[in-house]
């Protein structure tokens, strides 16, 4: 098989070298990843200028853009094949919820998705940072994947708890949960004086009930949460009809 990996961290972060890494024992692997952190960068792609790949001492590849940038300029121009699927990751920290709508680790996976690959996010929940079990996990995956090869495009959202593979506990697919609102923007001030402002923490957790990609993190459970790209709220065009022809 033929792997492209990428993330949002970028390609000097631990996690994608233990997810090369992994992905080796099946088949060639090419990681074209950010040059630097663009965690929060979502699906954004850069229209303002050009892009440049080059490669590091490590032999991975690097993009001077976003997680989206390095998938859509490996697989539509710079690879000369077609990878057999993509995998993000592994992120540092948990991609759940409402999360995985700003994150470049499902980002990148989501634009593989979108050009007709089999794609995989995954991530550490967690800042202990036991790549061991996201390693164990992405195993796991690629065995059912030899067994069962996808025959069409899937894009799986994977956070694994960050706890030693001993303490894991079996995978469950799940949906996902909702947080609540963010907290506070930090206000502060910069060396001008000027008042600057940080985004805050995430809010806590709404939605977390049995099912949920919360509820099997906390539980110590690999969760796998297939995701789909229709964001038509099908429910509402009844009414939206309605309300329009009024």
């Amino acid at each position: 098989m033929k792997f492209l990996v990428s993330n949002d961290d970028g390609y000097f972060s631990p996690g994608i070298a233990a997810l090369a890494s992994t992905l080796a024992k099946y088949g060639e692997v090419v990681v074209v990843a950010p040059e630097r952190d663009r965690s929060g960068a979502s699906n954004s792609l850069t229209l303002d200028r050009p892009l440049s790949v080059k490669q590091a001492a490590s032999g991975y590849y690097y993009v001077n853009g976003t997680p989206t940038d390095c998938v859509h300029v490996a697989v539509t121009g710079f690879l000369d094949f077609k990878p057999d699927m993509v995998f993000s990751g592994i992120n540092h920290g948990p991609n759940m919820g409402d999360d995985t709508l700003y994150s470049g680790t499902v980002a990148a996976a989501t634009e593989a998705f979108l050009l007709g690959i089999p794609a995989v996010a995954v991530s550490l929940a967690g800042k202990h940072q036991h790549f061991a079990s996201a390693c164990h996990a992405v195993d796991l995956l690629m065995a059912n994947t030899l067994k069962t090869p996808f025959t069409h495009p899937v894009l799986l959202n994977v956070n694994v708890p960050d706890v030693p593979v001993a303490q894991l506990q079996e995978i469950e697919v799940t949906r996902l949960g909702r947080r609540h609102h963010a907290e506070p923007v930090i206000a502060g001030k910069n060396p001008r004086g000027d008042t600057v402002y940080w985004v805050g923490p995430v809010g806590p957790e709404q939605d977390a009930g049995a099912g949920t990609d919360f509820h099997a993190i906390r539980h110590n459970r690999i969760s796998v949460t297939p995701l789909m790209i229709d964001l038509t709220a099908s429910e509402q065009m009844g009414f939206i009809r309605t309300w329009l022809n009024q």
